[in-house]
């Protein structure tokens, strides 16, 4: 186990989102977190990388170790793809930089960057596919390829957990298989959470499920009921069968 989250209570804007939340991350999990606008999705995401501080309870986070880590790099460490609408795609920064800025945390407050902490920067590019964008500025950059970008700064440190918001804003669906096929490679190496309210793709590709919904219920495997999935959305939901894989969606409903 990676994460421990025990009774869990966060309040955003003076508003109780979250309460008494219990949720469990191991390594290599593949967790995807559902739930309704509002639920509480980001503010949970928020809690964890520690960007909110919980009205109550705690978060207990676990070293990891990887074979290519030395003793003192062998501790827990968090990669973050933020949501689209978050980026300022003004800002004059280039690729390279982008995913360089994924090391601030391992060279010391004045120091530069190091020959290794470069090469890692450079495997990354090549890894998410940007070769010969290195500097390019990110405002000229297409959806799928900002995505990479942030993606490679996210895994660049070699992170015990990859946390990824609403990752389908980016792009288009021609590119969303690629980024799923980047994901099940990455998830060969550390966790991931993935935040969706694409129910569809999220139980096709995950090994877990959590929805939020003010509380949290947890499934250690995607075996989601449709009568479950009504019962939190609140809405009914059919299940498609569509070449090898299911497809969940909206039934025709009507709100009062």
């Amino acid at each position: 186990m990676i994460i421990e989250v025990r009774n869990l209570s966060a309040a955003y804007d003076g508003r109780t989102v979250l309460h008494d939340v219990n949720l469990d991350v191991y390594e290599h999990d593949f967790l995807g977190i559902i739930g309704p606008n509002g639920g509480g999705k980001t503010t949970l995401i928020k809690c964890i990388l520690g960007l909110l501080k919980p009205t109550a309870g705690k978060i207990i986070y676990h070293d990891t170790c990887k074979p290519q880590q030395t003793a003192e790099d062998c501790q827990f460490s968090m990669g973050y793809l933020p949501q689209y609408n978050t980026i300022d795609r003004k800002f004059p920064i280039s690729v390279e930089e982008v995913i360089l800025s994924g090391l601030s945390s391992k060279k010391s407050l004045i120091g530069r960057f190091t020959s290794e902490h470069r090469e890692k920067v450079r495997e990354a590019i090549a890894r998410m596919g940007l070769e010969g964008l290195e500097h390019r500025a990110i405002g000229q950059l297409s959806g799928g390829q900002l995505q990479r970008a942030l993606l490679g700064r996210a895994i660049v440190s070699d992170p015990s957990v990859v946390i990824l918001d609403e990752p389908s804003t980016y792009i288009d669906k021609r590119f969303e298989a690629r980024l799923y096929k980047l994901l099940a490679e990455i998830n060969k190496e550390c966790a991931i959470i993935l935040v969706s309210h694409d129910i569809g793709t999220v139980l096709q590709q995950v090994k877990s499920i959590a929805c939020v919904n003010e509380t949290l219920d947890y499934h250690p495997d995607t075996g989601v009921t449709t009568e479950w999935l009504e019962r939190n959305f609140n809405c009914p939901i059919e299940l498609l069968g569509h070449g090898t894989l299911p497809h969940r969606i909206l039934g025709e409903h009507h709100h009062h």
